[in-house]
């Protein structure tokens, strides 16, 4: 038996493996195209299949396709979107601008499909055919736009929001478990005024808390659908009812409240919300970096660093210096919190090549957004139950730290005024003796007073006299 078929498409003839169900003008993509290797994603096909299925009913309750047709087209693209026909999704990133290869490919895809449930061969295009019925009222140009909001806005549901709100809640238990752990607070990488380590997580915890919003509004800038549009945003093909049923059905199916764009020349020509979006999810990378920047910092040493907080131990550090262990899960964080930065300039530009009628660099668009979203969502769940979770305290040591700072004085500056106690700070630096020691030799305080000054507790409640500026 052969291994290839003869397949025929508008440019005409072209051998295709046996055994796919793809056609002549995916192949020709495949050959067109074979520069990185990277592939749509599976939330991608997922939500192509969607648009698929959905334009299938609407077709059909519009009257323009017949039930047999209607039904067999709903069965193939269900199994896209279940994932089953992943395989016959060869084509490249780095094709057409509009992704009309990858359009044209899931056509193919389920007719072929259709054909082998209806027992018809491969190819024939028969009982269902890949333009005229499975593309139905679409054209490339809004159903590759629309697929791709659809899918961002599941990942955006479905993975990234339900990890940062886990990372949240490991972070604000943190916060309330750290409560009553004074340690030294740093300002400029130098010692500054107390600050409770449970504040400190707090505001990472508060961090996380805004990235949730900012992944809601992410979704909300991607809920306008181009399908509807077709070739130009006029709806050339249309009817005029199809896009508010398709958009019906994808609501129905996705719980996200997608709508008919408002402009349909703005929805195809721009991809601003996509751009948005990104955006969000790059100020969701900068707070994650931080924060795991930030935790590496405070657990550095464990001896000769900082060394306030104790990282759980998840790997050997060093292949030559023995017992070492490195802060892995923060480190992976903010290599993540990198490429999600790096992709939102590749994002941005391509945002901006919407040129006159259309965006041609689609495909690249989608491939780093959906990457963003997924790499954010496994990184948070990973360092939320590889670091996060097992963070203990340091309390010796932030008690230690808290009592050698210089910056201890600064409470003192309103009772004696700030020129003598810089004196005291400098001779401090220069001695190595704490502030309580030389406020004692000098005798600048009775001995109460001097504890009630000194105290770190006091120092890190809100207006009080140890409150001071940068």
């Amino acid at each position: 038996m052969s291994n290839i078929r003869i397949e025929k498409d508008s440019m005409g003839t072209m051998e295709v493996p046996a055994h796919a169900l793809y056609g002549a003008t995916t192949q020709r993509a495949v050959l067109n195209f074979p520069i990185s290797g990277y592939r749509f994603s599976r939330e991608f096909i997922r939500a192509l299949g969607l648009v698929k299925w959905a334009a299938a009913e609407a077709n059909f309750e519009l009257g323009k396709l017949d039930d047999p047709r209607a039904t067999l087209i709903a069965q193939a693209a269900q199994e896209v979107i279940d994932g089953k026909l992943d395989e016959h999704f060869p084509i490249d990133i780095f094709q057409t601008g509009s992704g009309t290869s990858t359009n044209m490919n899931a056509n193919e895809v389920i007719a072929n499909r259709c054909s082998q449930i209806a027992g018809k061969p491969i190819g024939s295009k028969e009982p269902v055919h890949p333009n005229d019925h499975v593309n139905m009222g679409q054209s490339s140009n809004d159903v590759i736009p629309t697929a791709i909001h659809i899918a961002v806005g599941e990942a955006l549901r479905n993975h990234l929001m339900p990890a940062l709100d886990s990372l949240h809640g490991a972070l604000a238990r943190k916060a309330t478990e750290f409560w009553d752990v004074i340690k030294i607070g740093r300002t400029h990488l130098m010692d500054a005024t107390p600050i409770r380590l449970g504040q400190e997580f707090s505001g990472y915890a508060t961090q996380i808390e805004y990235a949730k919003l900012r992944a809601g509004n992410a979704i909300s800038a991607i809920e306008e659908l181009a399908l509807g549009g077709t070739a130009v945003g006029t709806g050339l093909n249309c009817h005029p009812e199809f896009p508010g049923k398709v958009m019906h059905h994808l609501w129905n199916r996705t719980g996200i409240a997608f709508r008919e764009a408002h402009n349909h020349f703005e929805a195809q020509a721009a991809k601003d919300g996509l751009v948005q979006a990104s955006g969000q999810l790059k100020t969701i990378a900068v707070s994650l970096f931080k924060i795991a920047n930030d935790i590496r910092w405070i657990s550095s040493g464990p001896r000769c660093g900082i060394g306030e907080i104790r990282l759980p131990e998840t790997q050997p550090g060093s292949s030559i210096m023995p017992g070492k262990v490195n802060p892995v899960m923060s480190e992976a964080m903010m290599q993540v919190c990198a490429q999600v930065i790096g992709n939102d300039a590749t994002i941005t530009w391509a945002g901006a090549n919407g040129n006159f009628d259309l965006n041609v660099m689609m495909p690249v668009l989608a491939h780093n957004i959906l990457e963003s979203i997924r790499l954010l969502a496994n990184a948070c769940e990973i360092f939320r139950t590889r670091c996060v979770d097992g963070i203990a305290a340091n309390v010796a040591r932030c008690n230690e730290l808290v009592e050698y700072s210089m910056a201890m004085v600064t409470s003192l500056a309103p009772i004696i005024g700030y020129d003598r106690a810089a004196e005291i700070a400098k001779e401090s630096a220069k001695t190595g003796k704490t502030v309580r020691e030389l406020c004692r030799e000098k005798q600048i305080l009775p001995e109460a007073e001097l504890n009630k000054a000194l105290d770190p507790v006091e120092m890190t409640k809100p207006g009080g006299e140890g409150s001071a500026g940068g």
